[in-house]
């Protein structure tokens, strides 16, 4: 099996050892790794994020990895641009690109195109979460699907984000997100990719899970926490959703929390990988599926 001329996709759920098999590959195939991992872009964040180790970063280079403050905010379409230029810079050095994370928009926008939607206006912005807010999801749903019948295809009842999104789209633009969707440049070809997904089952996660919080535990996590909460970022602000920061603040992190903190923490961890294996069934139907256990047979076929 021949990938040199690929672009290499990973991805799977939290803790089912994407890195570790990533840096196998690319010293396999002389490859260098990107991050798809919308948190693993924060600098001022290490250990909670289990960031690449200097080892491993000196032995193949690691790019879109801790370069951005956790003060600022990223969007899908920022990191499709910078992606998109580390393939070509990579690409001209002969090398393999291997883009691994667990973050299913950004494999998304690489893969499908991201769609150039213009800017919605804060005014509407505004106007918008107000109105879902006042008329409660059930309402609001049924006055977007009135709005755009398109969205009642692709959106659940429930879907409080994504409708919002979808109704900020049609107020600003008169048109529906799903139609911006379908005139969205794609920038390569399926043919283009090798798409892996590493398919760990719940139990195996959750011994991983344990393994890997004791670690970080360990390592300085409630420290790096306390630098946080120093930096005075605003909770809106999408570095607070890093798992870990909020389980972590809200407990006095002494010796008679401290396995509460690692249980609060194992359980957000668990219900994140959850949502990233329903993602992957609904979005990654046509990737190829590997246990952990066989990922060595996987490596051992290629020449």
């Amino acid at each position: 099996m021949d990938l040199k001329s690929k672009i290499i996709l990973i991805s799977g759920p939290t803790a089912s050892g994407k890195s570790k098999f990533a840096l196998k590959l690319a010293k396999k195939i002389d490859g260098e790794i990107i991050n798809a991992d919308s948190m693993q872009i924060f600098k001022e964040i290490k250990i909670l994020n289990a960031r690449p180790s200097s080892k491993d970063k000196s032995n193949i280079k690691h790019h879109l990895y801790g370069f951005l403050s956790v003060k600022k905010n990223f969007s899908v379409g920022e990191w499709l641009k910078k992606c998109l230029t580390k393939i070509s810079e990579i690409k001209k050095r002969k090398k393999v690109p291997i883009i691994v994370g667990g973050t299913g928009l950004y494999f998304k926008s690489l893969v499908d195109g991201l769609a150039k939607i213009p800017k919605i206006s804060k005014n509407n912005r505004d106007k918008i979460r107000k109105l879902q807010k006042k008329i409660g999801q059930k309402s609001f749903y049924k006055r977007l699907i009135k709005l755009d019948p398109l969205c009642k295809n692709y959106i659940n009842t429930n879907d409080q984000n994504r409708s919002i999104r979808a109704y900020e789209v049609f107020i600003q633009t008169n048109k529906s997100l799903y139609t911006w969707f379908k005139n969205t440049a794609i920038h390569f070809q399926d043919k283009d990719f090798e798409k892996i997904f590493i398919d760990i089952s719940r139990d195996e996660v959750l011994k991983s899970l344990s393994n890997r919080i004791e670690k970080m535990i360990k390592a300085g996590a409630i420290q790096e926490v306390k630098k946080f909460n120093k930096l005075k970022v605003k909770k809106t602000n999408s570095s607070f959703k890093i798992i870990g920061i909020r389980e972590i603040n809200e407990l006095k992190p002494d010796k008679t929390n401290l396995s509460l903190i690692k249980e609060k923490i194992t359980i957000k961890t668990r219900q994140y990988a959850k949502r990233q294996m329903t993602w992957a069934r609904g979005h990654m139907k046509d990737w190829y599926r590997i246990a952990p256990n066989n990922l060595n047979s996987y490596l051992n076929k290629i020449s």
